[in-house]
């Protein structure tokens, strides 16, 4: 299957789920999906062709029907790509189909069932159960990481603001190759840790119902575990392979007609069908061989998979059907599009001693860590053999586990001797009735302070023990949860269970060679007795290749109908992005300024690495125009320029003409009255005014006239003349 001993061809199998209620209320006839387990074939029967029409077969590695179980497809399919990487291989493995056909269930499945566990929950299960089986030299680090490509955005599903925060960038290194900058990552001790992080993660995950199913994956979403491992080499130096695991479910290919999807639906449906062609047409190129580019850069999907398909990894592929003749498209798209990924040759690789694996780090941190707790450890035991009277000599750095635990234990012997120590010299202290109080106080003083001093000292030991315990907590070390003899049973078993599995597929393989061959000699062992056996056995062979030309032929106009289909759907999306796009350009055309228009389109910029239109930031620039100009020299502290005379009369007072902000003067401005109030009990000839006592309703309106902004002044006496002539003068004025 492979062409040469460094490259290995995608290993692709295919499922089909049973009928659902549905599909069976319309008959025995609804099915047209055939398996034989036993060659690996698949058989399509087109529900629209006549009953003459040959059926369609394909082939691959393995097939499993509706009464497969979860269990059987993990054990055959993926646990050999596990155990790769286990010993430090990168591997893929993704469901790919339409939707509504078992992806998420053949990736996840019923977690609280165990034989309807996915393939994701079993090799976390295999993962750990290696780790606990292994041998004690070896150290085991596991990181896991959770992410979905939703409307081509990446989200990280374990940080809490992932709906809220802008998507998450690619980014490629020579050494790594395509990863995603600033995801999440969280290393995992158990089986329920683990879990417990894809819980988390399928809680944010985007999910929808539609008409063909309930709940429809709206992302296409990765699970990441690399799994470091640390063992000594032969040359006495540890060595660090690291494997990566990706673990994909894809969100399935959808038609409008058939899903029912609007509005929102109907927009995630659009970016679903584009990266999973996306997707197609990296199969199609890496098949060919041919092709000298792959587009790997069309979508994020494909760039992320860029390892998987062509690169340095082990993949998978689960191609899931649905059985129902309604789908019979859609099948026979997933059944081409799996035939092509067969052709995909990988290079894999051990990723041996690379140079960000984080399990060096840990074991550099937890030796620092080791040495530190160490030291304070000694220096206590120096000192309680001095107390004691006793000579000690240091003879190395290393020491036994004996060793560190004999030095722990004496310096918590150190420690509470000092402590017993302080506490009788205190005592002493106060017992002592010959000392001065200021004398006594200040000795007291002085041992609390030794005794604060020496709780530091004691905190920052546990402090530091704890801390070396959390690292080291997070190294897994085989060989330490079950028995040896087990295990030994247990490996046995494992690689009795791999021969047996790795014997099907060759014999599986040999069948399939076999049958070809077989047609092949026939037609050289042929002899005739007789010129009419001999045209028998022509015209038999005649119709065998005519039938075989007549199904090449259906499988060109069924290509030329399904380029067709494709077109059209993609003129359809076409068009619904342009309606959106003009939609939006009339938004700015008539709601955005042409300068703030000019300004958006002079801050465009092509970025080839993430192939799309970003912004150039806002920082000042003298070379630039595009740039943000700084703040004029004359409009320092104020947000437009001024002159000189307007700062002056700013000065002077705050005119409103020479304000620069007058929004922020919330004040109301004061007007001068326009009449006067008068006293009438300071005057007695105003009191006796018979013109006064006759015009009420002018007195009224003059006596109750006053400035809203101040209170009334009383008007002397030797005024009151004047005052009461401009109080008729003004009275007209204010009664009006």
């Amino acid at each position: 299957m492979s062409k040469n001993k460094s490259s290995e061809s995608v290993k692709v199998v295919v499922r089909c789920r049973p009928l659902n209620r549905k599909e069976e209320s319309n008959g025995p006839a609804g099915g047209i999906v055939q398996m034989d387990l036993r060659l690996g074939q698949v058989i399509l029967r087109n529900p629209r062709a006549p009953p003459s029409e040959p059926l369609k077969t394909f082939t691959f590695d393995a097939v499993y029907d509706a009464n497969s179980k979860q269990r059987d497809l993990y054990d055959e399919s993926v646990r050999p790509l596990i155990d790769s990487v286990l010993a430090g291989f990168n591997g893929t493995i993704f469901a790919y189909g339409q939707t509504g056909t078992g992806k998420t269930y053949t990736m996840q499945g019923a977690w609280l069932d165990p034989e309807k566990r996915g393939v994701i929950p079993n090799a976390f299960d295999h993962i750990f159960t290696h780790i606990s089986r292994s041998q004690s030299d070896k150290q085991y680090l596991v990181r896991a990481s959770y992410l979905e490509i939703y409307r081509e955005e990446i989200r990280d599903l374990l940080d809490p603001n992932h709906g809220s925060a802008r998507g998450l960038e690619l980014r490629e290194s020579p050494e790594t190759g395509v990863y995603v900058q600033d995801l999440t990552s969280c290393v995992c001790k158990s089986i329920k840790e683990i879990e417990e992080v894809m819980n988390v993660g399928n809680q944010a995950r985007a999910v929808g119902a539609t008409d063909m199913n309930e709940h429809s994956s709206r992302s296409h979403a990765l699970f990441l575990i690399t799994v470091e491992c640390s063992q000594p080499g032969p040359d006495g130096r540890k060595h660090i392979r690291v494997g990566r695991l990706n673990l994909v479910d894809l969100a399935g290919s959808e038609r409008q007609a058939k899903t029912g999807v609007q509005g929102e639906r109907l927009k995630e449906a659009a970016k679903i069908n584009l990266s999973l062609s996306a997707l197609g047409n990296v199969i199609s190129a890496l098949a060919d061989g041919r092709s000298g580019h792959v587009p790997y850069r069309d979508s994020k999907l494909t760039r992320l998979l860029q390892d998987s398909l062509g690169g340095n990894a082990k993949t998978v592929m689960v191609a899931t059907l649905g059985p129902a003749s309604l789908h019979y498209d859609e099948t026979l798209t997933t059944l081409r599009y799996a035939n092509r990924a067969k052709n995909i040759q990988n290079q894999p690789r051990v990723n041996e001693d690379p140079k960000d694996a984080l399990l060096r780090e840990f074991q550099k941190e937890i030796a620092r860590l080791r040495a530190q707790l160490n030291h304070r450890r000694w220096r206590s035991k120096q000192k309680k053999d001095q107390l004691d009277g006793e000579g000690w000599e240091r003879d190395g750095d290393e020491e036994t586990e004996g060793e560190e635990e004999e030095v722990e234990k004496e310096a918590e012997e150190y420690m509470k001797m000092e402590e017993q120590r302080l506490e009788k010299e205190k005592e002493a202290i106060r017992e002592d009735q010959s000392m001065l109080a200021e004398e006594k106080q200040r000795l007291l003083g002085e041992k609390e302070k030794m005794m604060g001093d020496l709780r530091k000292q004691q905190e920052a030991a546990e402090q530091l023990t704890a801390k070396y315990k959390a690292m080291e907590s997070k190294l897994l070390v085989g060989g330490k949860n079950i028995i040896d003899h087990t295990n030994e049973q247990q490996k046995m078993l494992e690689i009795k269970r791999q021969e047996i599995a790795e014997q099907t597929r060759s014999e599986r393989e040999m069948q399939q060679q076999m049958l070809v061959q077989d047609e092949e000699t026939l037609e050289l062992r042929d002899t005739f007795t007789s010129l009419q056996q001999e045209v028998e056995a022509k015209t038999k062979k005649l119709k065998k290749l005519y039938a075989k030309l007549q199904c090449i032929k259906a499988e060109i106009k069924d290509v030329n109908d399904e380029h067709v289909r494709s077109r059209q759907e993609l003129e359809q999306t076409q068009n619904e992005l342009t309606r959106e796009l003009k939609f939006k350009y009339l938004i700015i055309e008539n709601f955005i300024p042409p300068e703030e228009k000019n300004k958006i389109m002079n801050r465009l910029m092509f970025d080839p690495e993430e192939d799309q239109w970003k912004f150039k930031p806002l920082v000042p620039a003298e070379s630039k125009s595009s740039q943000m100009k700084k703040r004029p020299a004359s409009a320092v502290g104020y947000k437009r320029p001024i002159s000189q005379y307007a700062r002056v009369a700013i000065a002077m007072g705050r005119h409103s003409r020479y304000r620069a902000e007058n929004i922020m003067f919330l004040e109301l401005d004061v007007t001068p009255p326009n009449t006067s109030s008068v006293d009438r009990s300071s005057d007695s000839e105003l009191n006796q005014s018979p013109s006064l006592d006759n015009s009420p309703t002018k007195d009224k309106g003059i006596c109750k006239s006053r400035s809203w902004y101040q209170n009334p002044k009383s008007i002397t006496s030797s005024s009151s003349n004047n005052s009461l002539t401009a109080c008729h003068t003004a009275a007209p004025t204010v009664a009006m």
